[in-house]
């Protein structure tokens, strides 16, 4: 998605009407206000992201992974489908349907699994470190399917984020890379695949129209999953299992993203982007309040070392 792109398309018409008195003076612009609110809800998402490996791992605790995953998306998806039957919400159109199944592979489906398999093995801490490459991953995509030409400053960087991540991985694993890093990375592509064809969406469809389409989309398939997963892994159900499920499905994958998108709306892509920067980092604080993990040194400045890149890539001009 571009600065300029909206979460609303709009259309120009013309209209035959007298012009105001010059000397009417016209109430002022809050933009101040505008961009305080838009910040908030930027903020507002970034948070709720924030929570959801530790919500994972806590809904790990009295449930198995594929339940996990499948209940999530069924409770995200009957949310968003009251949303869009309230509202009377179109259908979109044909040609937008096969970007809408990205969308559902790789965020309602592919990232949530992958790194829900990944967190039956891995810290919340170590897996934060890693998907903080995520919006570098994100960007490589977007150039790669827009035909843009980002500057040599942003492909150092992404290069330099991608070594450090790989280094911390390996480093933590003994010296070679784990099977729930292998999940994590592949994670890291198939959400990259889904976040930059659902930036394309959302210049035709509003943020939450393109998530809650999509959740709708993924039922066929997480509807019956859930049915057989509940059946092949019952659920021993505890406070934090329950709590960790409920956050997943209403605050991660549908109300998380709808302030976030709106956000975006508000104050530009840019701008609530350098938010998103924080929150491998916030991630590493819930793991240690609410999981009690022991971060070790090389956790913090592997996150604050992806940090940097990625904020070189936002100053480059990509």
């Amino acid at each position: 998605m571009r600065e300029h792109d909206s979460a609303t398309t709009g259309t120009a018409i013309a209209v035959n009407a007298p012009a105001a008195p010059a000397t009417t003076p016209g109430p002022p612009l809050a933009v101040p206000a505008t961009a305080a609110r838009g910040t908030l809800l930027a903020a507002l998402g970034v948070a709720s992201f924030s929570l959801t490996f530790p919500a994972t791992a806590w809904a790990l605790e009295g449930m198995g992974a594929w339940t996990v995953v499948t209940l999530r998306s069924v409770l995200a998806a009957a949310i968003a489908g009251c949303c869009l039957a309230v509202f009377r919400v179109r259908p979109p159109e044909r040609r937008h349907w096969a970007g809408l199944a990205v969308v559902a592979a790789g965020v309602v489906l592919g990232f949530p699994l992958l790194t829900t398999l990944a967190l039956e093995t891995s810290t919340t801490s170590h897996a934060a470190v890693v998907v903080g490459l995520l919006p570098l991953t994100t960007a490589v995509f977007s150039a790669v399917r827009t035909g843009a030409r980002p500057s040599k400053a942003f492909w150092a960087a992404a290069l330099a984020g991608a070594a450090v991540v790989i280094g911390f991985t390996v480093q933590q694993s003994g010296g070679a890379l784990s099977t729930g890093d292998l999940y994590l990375f592949a994670a890291l592509l198939v959400c990259a695949a889904g976040y930059t064809e659902g930036g394309r969406l959302a210049r035709h469809l509003p943020g939450w129209q393109v998530i809650g389409w999509a959740l709708v989309l993924a039922l066929p398939v997480t509807m019956p999953g859930a049915a057989l997963a509940l059946l092949a892994e019952p659920p021993h159900l505890t406070g934090h299992a329950v709590a960790g499920l409920l956050w997943l499905s209403f605050g991660s994958q549908f109300l998380g993203l709808v302030v976030w998108y709106r956000g975006m709306a508000l104050i530009g892509v840019s701008r609530a982007s350098q938010l998103q920067l924080a929150q491998p980092l916030l991630t590493l604080v819930w793991s240690v309040l609410l999981l009690g993990e022991r971060l070790p040194l090389a956790a913090p400045a592997a996150a604050v070392a992806v940090l940097v890149c990625i904020a070189v890539t936002q100053r480059s001009g990509r």
